[in-house]
């Protein structure tokens, strides 16, 4: 089987993050978040990974290289030379996708986070012989989404509805899809929106089905979405595996250590909290609802929460840094600093507080 995972932009809501690496490869829950999909997608008998990407392909290959022979998966190209929205991608990878074989294929927004439930997902497609299988999830408030309107016995897709003003459903399109061969047939290349313009004409035909994800799901692609994606994939790692979690006097709530971290003396750590590869916790020190990335160095007494905290960065002595502050990489604290949301761009140093969320050039 084969998967194309929509790569594409710029990954300008998480800069400064992004101006290190391409979003894909930005750790989350201490793994680049593309690996979380491409190892789901290994475990289900996924053979090639096709990554449809318009922004830095040869920086994605070198990184993921390693990664192919580690999980014995096929891992290649597709570049744009200019952005083909959501459905263009598809038309242009036609001939990767392609086989003798005629099996479906799965496609999936590399922002999306969940407990990828693909082999339930092939059932299902299996079952309704239809097209296309796309994954929906329940929100709160649909009205910020485009809703995807189902028969509740069957899933098949009715109609989608852009940000509706009154209530017909609350299922939005979960990003994760299976599709027949036959579906590159209706796609041509250019800049095309799979959800506006292929979706909508195969539901009209009957062939279109939808099924509910279980379990959580997230969009990541901006920082205060990714700090709740984190919590609740740490949640979900809680009820599959918890073994993988931090446990000990100083740890509160939900918490992923690296192996390599060292954490000092009389510290509290969690809820909600990542800490990466060969960071250092020094005594004292207070964090929750973040995400420490490789490298870090967390000095005694600083307190930490809601934030994301970039490779390689310093944070001194009784900082305190909150409210969606983001580190880029290799950023130094200064001691007694306060940061209120500031976004810092990589390589700086900060000597005054940032009393408001600004962006730090």
């Amino acid at each position: 089987m084969k998967a194309l995972i929509l790569v594409g932009g710029f990954g300008t809501r998480l800069r400064p993050l992004t101006l290190t690496v391409p979003k894909p490869l930005i750790d989350f829950a201490n793994k680049p978040m593309i690996l979380h999909q491409i190892e789901a997608l290994k475990a289900i008998g996924v053979t090639e990974v096709v990554l449809a990407i318009n922004y830095q392909p040869e920086v994605m290959l070198k990184f993921l290289k390693g990664f192919e022979a580690k999980l014995g998966i096929k891992i290649t190209c597709s570049q744009e030379t200019e952005p083909l929205g959501t459905a263009g991608p598809l038309a242009l990878a036609r001939d990767k996708l392609i086989d003798d074989s005629g099996e479906p294929f799965f496609v999936l927004n590399s922002d999306v986070i969940s407990e990828y439930p693909l082999k339930e997902m092939i059932e299902f497609h299996k079952a309704h012989g239809g097209e296309a299988s796309i994954m929906v999830t329940k929100v709160d408030e649909p009205s910020k989404y485009g809703v995807v309107v189902t028969e509740e016995a069957t899933g098949k897709v009715e109609k989608f509805v852009e940000k509706p003003k009154i209530f017909v459903g609350n299922k939005i399109n979960a990003g994760i899809y299976l599709l027949n061969p036959s579906v590159l047939d209706r796609i041509e290349l250019k800049p095309t929106s799979i959800e506006k313009e292929v979706f909508p004409k195969i539901a009209a035909e009957n062939k279109l089905f939808a099924m509910v994800l279980p379990g959580f799901w997230m969009d990541i692609g901006q920082p205060r979405d990714y700090i709740t994606g984190l919590r609740l994939y740490l949640e979900s790692l809680r009820k599959k595996s918890s073994s993988k979690l931090a446990v000990g006097s100083h740890v509160v709530g939900n918490v992923l250590v690296d192996d390599s971290a060292e954490i000092g003396e009389g510290c509290l750590i969690g809820p909600d909290v990542a800490i990466g590869p060969g960071c250092v916790i020094e005594s004292g020190v207070r964090l929750s609802r973040c995400t420490i990335m490789q490298g870090v160095r967390i000095k005694k007494h600083a307190c930490i929460s809601s934030s994301i905290i970039g490779w390689h960065s310093t944070v001194g002595q009784w900082a305190r840094v909150e409210n969606m502050t983001i580190l880029g990489e290799d950023v130094h604290v200064c001691d007694e600093i306060y940061s209120n949301g500031g976004v810092v761009l990589p390589h700086k140093e900060i000597k005054s507080s940032i009393l408001k969320p600004e962006i730090v050039m």
